[in-house]
């Protein structure tokens, strides 16, 4: 029986939806998804990893509520996210019936979630779309929030869409079986949320760093239910990114996604380069006077108490700086970054000097 569930409520007009956290909650995905419209058919995209024993799980819920599924798994990790699997996950939705009536079902990780999201997005002009994640990192960023995607070559997330789920499925119970390294990977964006949005949260981290560690279930609904609320803070008033709000949540990201572009898709989890990243970001804000040598202790320490890493790994540190050139902040040609000023406060900077840049990156080991 699920236990301790907890609900966040995203407020987005008529695009409004609901996490739903607990432990054990996992075998009312099929409750959930009918409480949220009329459906009989779902198409469930999981990974080989997650099919035994998550994915099936929820499609036996699914059964239990007289919804017709297909399971589709996919090979694990981000080398999925490009656009030839997406082709061929195109021609598998027409031959399973697919249609407008069809709910897609993400069940794994945030590359499942995203390129789920994606084909959701784009087949038939828009389908609806529920989010199961199974893994911390897509438990508290990237099922939240409507961001969907695939990857370039080049550039990491730089063809998707903004398609908000009917809802969001949390079971932290589904994190008994994440390999030590992928659950360690999610506790970067916890982290994040601290330093960007809630210096009382980063307090509550540092308390509780030691029973997050050993996925203490009661501490992991907390804090997955805060880093949602604090996600779904930004997203309800920065839905599109058009304000310029919501660009606080890459805080490390800018240079996080050119340590994933040149180690190669998969090589560094995407927790580990956001780790690596806001050591970086944190420098680079030491370096221009925006905080002090404790700041980026106090981050340093944490992060390291988390089991994060904290070093650049070997990379071409030249191609580091042109990597950054093609992501998304880059303005009129110039780099921009999300920096903090205090903990809890972030502002999105522009105009930053390369060899600034270069000496963050420089420093990182």
């Amino acid at each position: 029986m699920p236990s301790a569930l907890q609900s966040v409520r995203v407020n987005l007009a008529e695009r409004s939806y609901d996490i739903e956290i607990g432990a054990g909650n996992l075998v009312d995905a099929g409750r959930f998804l009918k409480d949220r419209g009329k459906v009989s058919h779902a198409i469930l995209f999981t990974d080989e990893n997650v099919q035994e024993p998550h994915a099936t799980k929820v499609a036996e819920s699914l059964v239990g509520e007289s919804i017709e599924v297909a399971i589709v798994a996919i090979v694990p990790g981000e080398k999925s996210k490009a656009v030839e699997v997406a082709a061929g996950l195109w021609e598998g939705m027409l031959e399973l019936g697919a249609n407008r009536q069809t709910v897609v079902v993400a069940v794994g990780g945030g590359v499942v979630g995203d390129l789920a999201g994606f084909i959701a997005a784009t087949f038939a002009r828009g389908l609806r779309f529920l989010q199961i994640p199974t893994s911390l990192l897509a438990q508290v960023d990237s099922s939240v929030g409507g961001k969907v995607g695939i990857n370039l070559p080049q550039a990491k997330n730089m063809v998707g869409a903004f398609l908000q789920p009917l809802g969001v499925l949390i079971d932290t119970a589904s994190l008994e079986t994440l390999p030590k390294r992928e659950f360690t990977s999610g506790l970067a964006e916890m982290l994040k949320y601290g330093v960007i949005l809630d210096a009382e949260f980063f307090a509550d981290l540092e308390a509780n760093a030691a029973k997050l560690v050993d996925r203490d279930p009661e501490t992991l609904i907390r804090a997955i239910a805060r880093s949602c609320r604090l996600k779904a803070d930004v997203v309800e008033k920065d839905e599109r990114e058009e304000t310029g709000l919501r660009a606080v949540l890459n805080y490390g990201h800018t240079f996080a996604h050119a340590f994933e572009t040149l180690a190669g898709y998969g090589e560094l989890l995407h927790g580990e380069a956001v780790s690596i990243g806001m050591v970086c970001a944190a420098r680079l804000a030491q370096r221009l006077g925006r905080v002090d040598a404790p700041f980026v202790a106090r981050q340093m320490a944490l992060t390291e108490t988390l089991g994060l890493p904290t070093k650049i790994p070997k990379l071409d540190r030249a191609k580091i700086l042109a990597t950054m050139m093609h992501d998304k902040k880059v303005e009129h040609g110039k780099l921009r970054f999300i920096l903090p000023t205090r903990m809890g406060h972030v502002e999105l900077v522009g105009g930053i000097e390369p060899s600034d840049v270069k000496a963050a990156i420089d420093e990182g080991g």
